[in-house]
């Protein structure tokens, strides 16, 4: 195996940063609503965000299944979008140091990539990773959104109630990450926002919302939230007006309330009556169709 501290380039200039926080999302992967997306928009443009390490896109992106954008202008190249892959220095409300790492999904080298991430944060002290998505669900955008999470320890998702037992779903770069993570003794957490599936195509800053509670909830952190309440209090007047103008859409919230209903007001929240939640294998499958519907993604 190459070594891993070839991936990728630090800034020399990088502080002392024991017992930050990592926090990661990247593109290619299942985060319906964008929700992921949103969240890492708003964080970088919300604090001071200089980059302080760069991974090797050219070693890690498929150029061919994903082109970068070019700008033609007249009579000749005027502008290529370079893919970047890069973890950013922020701090939040209460100068608390944390990174932030976004970019492209890598296409290959998963295993060289993850062993990359950890040696990152042992150098840094890391003292928590945090992933962040959005995933599609049967539920109506007139009740709270729910969050499915996970993580290396019990322990540190033991204040968010389990979502599903067991599920086999299509990995990813940052399933990955958090997994060997936690073989290497390091914690890690993901949450994955549960967005209305019929928003799934749609920017949705609700469910970026549902993720920054959970995110400071399990890392301490104070992330500032007013420009993202504005965004889904805008985004919800535009839903319900486009629902109350279809009685199709309509129906189908209906039928969706009723059912988050009698599952939320059963209970210790079980299953009542016919009422069904999707399965596991229901879970795999709604991953499959969602990344089937990506743009530029090509499934085997």
């Amino acid at each position: 195996m190459t070594d891993a501290d070839e991936l990728y380039v630090v800034d020399s200039d990088v502080p002392v940063l024991d017992g930050a926080v990592l926090l990661y999302h990247l593109d290619g992967y299942v985060d319906a609503g964008n929700a992921g997306e949103l969240l890492a928009e708003h964080l970088t443009e919300t604090f001071d965000a200089p980059v302080v390490a760069r991974f090797d896109v050219d070693r890690l992106i498929d150029y061919r299944s994903r082109r970068p954008a070019m700008t033609w202008d007249g009579d000749g190249w005027a502008d290529y979008q370079v893919p970047e892959l890069t973890v950013r220095l922020l701090h939040d409300a209460d100068e608390t140091p944390m990174l932030l790492l976004t970019g492209p999904e890598p296409d290959r080298e998963w295993e060289l990539f993850a062993e990359a991430v950890r040696r990152l944060v042992e150098r840094w002290k890391v003292r928590l990773s945090v992933q962040f998505q959005g995933i599609p669900m049967a539920v109506p955008h007139t009740r709270p959104l729910g969050v499915t999470a996970h993580a290396t320890r019990t322990e540190l998702v033991r204040q968010f109630s389990p979502t599903f037992n067991r599920a086999q779903v299509p990995g990813s770069a940052e399933a990955l990450v958090e997994f060997r993570l936690g073989q290497a003794g390091h914690d890690a957490a993901g949450f994955a926002a549960h967005v209305p599936h019929y928003l799934s195509q749609s920017r949705y800053p609700a469910a970026a919302l549902t993720l920054v509670d959970a995110v400071q909830k399990v890392s301490g952190l104070q992330l500032p939230d007013d420009a993202l309440r504005e965004a889904a209090r805008r985004a919800e007047v535009e839903v319900n007006r486009q629902v109350e103008e279809s009685d199709e859409a309509a129906n189908v919230v209906h039928s969706l309330e009723e059912q988050y209903d009698a599952f939320t007001s059963s209970e210790d929240n079980l299953l009542v009556g016919d009422t069904e939640m999707p399965t596991g294998d229901d879970l795999a499958t709604e991953f499959e169709r969602f990344l089937a519907q990506q743009p530029g993604t090509e499934q085997d």
